[in-house]
């Protein structure tokens, strides 16, 4: 008997408040278009300036390599300086803040909070306060990264360890083992794997966002690329996109290299 085809399901009319949720979300769609200034008429006519602007950048300038390089090493420094500390300093936030590790849900509570906060400020606002406190230069970038890490790391662990399997944990636990032991000897160590790939992108975010620190001073080769555009040096412009565009792609690659080597993660 020939098998008998069935007509792929029809899609179903949406509910009456399905279809407001739509129509709300156009409008909020509209406005925001509308809010952001878009324009085609603009948006058909960059094609000309972007290809005005590739052939004034192009070919890309070599004059100040070396100085260009010793920046982009600088930038690195940054990035891995700042994600380290901002690792060290994210397991005992999140301690504080996963719920049923080690506090009650009130201090969970407010070390969430603040962890929300630390994310919520853009790692160039962070820069620009530690500029103000510290002075120009690359360490306060190094502070930035920092706390920018800091909130996104400290969250994912706090997460991390509340997903890890409860079963030894309460096992321990009807031993009369304090919260502190039962934390280090089962809780964390179940978490590493986790907390290596959390790090990994920690390190992966890290550099992207050190390359334009130096925009507001703050180190690295995010300077050059600003001075470039402001004196229209665009090939020299060119050379510092061009830089940035590859440490970041090999890093992410070395990042992903790490996770499916060391621990077989892959998010």
């Amino acid at each position: 008997m020939a098998e008998t085809r069935r007509l792929p399901g029809r899609i179903e009319r949406p509910s009456a408040l399905a279809f407001l949720s739509y129509a709300v979300g156009a409008i909020i769609l509209v406005w925001a278009l509308d809010g952001a200034g878009f324009s085609g008429e603009k948006l058909l006519a960059s094609g000309p300036r972007l290809s005005d602007f590739m052939a004034r950048a192009w070919p890309p300038s070599v004059d100040n390599i070396e100085r260009l390089g010793l920046k982009m090493v600088e930038t690195l420094q940054i990035a891995i300086a700042g994600a380290a500390l901002g690792v060290l300093l994210s397991l005992p936030v999140a301690l504080l803040a996963a719920r049923g590790v080690l506090v009650g849900r009130g201090v969970n509570w407010v070390v969430r909070t603040l962890l929300g906060f630390v994310r919520a400020v853009p790692d160039l606002a962070w820069a620009l306060v530690f500029v103000v406190a510290v002075g120009l230069g690359p360490f306060a970038g190094m502070l930035a990264i920092m706390m920018d890490t800091l909130g996104f790391c400290g969250r994912f662990f706090a997460d991390d360890m509340e997903n890890v399997d409860p079963g030894p944990a309460e096992a321990l636990t009807a031993t009369g083992a304090r919260r502190l032991d039962i934390a280090a000897t089962a809780i964390v160590p179940a978490a590493l794997p986790a907390f290596v790939s959390t790090a990994l992108f920690g390190l992966e975010k890290a550099v992207r966002s050190s390359t334009i620190l130096g925009l507001v001073g703050a180190g690295g080769i995010g300077i050059e690329l600003k001075v470039g555009f402001d004196l229209f040096d665009y090939p020299t412009a060119m050379t510092v996109i061009l830089m940035i565009a590859v440490v970041v792609v090999v890093v992410e690659q070395l990042g992903a290299v790490l996770r499916r080597r060391i621990i077989g993660i892959e998010r």
